[in-house]
């Protein structure tokens, strides 16, 4: 079980996407969001069971987080998107 220190360590990777996936990313999510979008996106693929439970825990304590989850789900399907 990894120590709390190793679930808040970050590191750099470097990816390279076609062209169309890139600029799509970019239309869509904004500069400073992207991080956190691909992070959102891959871990419930790359945690699990109590990792998985406790990274959901400390996203629901982030009260930005929440909120702004709560203007999402009050969104039209095409305002997500803007």
């Amino acid at each position: 079980m990894p120590c709390d220190l190793e679930l808040l360590m970050s590191h750099k990777l470097t990816i390279t996407l076609p062209d169309e996936i890139y600029r799509g990313l970019h239309e869509h999510v904004s500069q400073g969001q992207i991080r956190r979008f691909i992070e959102d996106l891959l871990r419930p693929y790359v945690l699990s069971g109590d990792r998985l439970e406790a990274a959901y825990r400390e996203m629901a304590a982030d009260a930005d987080r929440e909120q702004e989850a709560l203007e999402w789900i009050e969104l039209a399907p095409d305002e997500g998107l803007e």
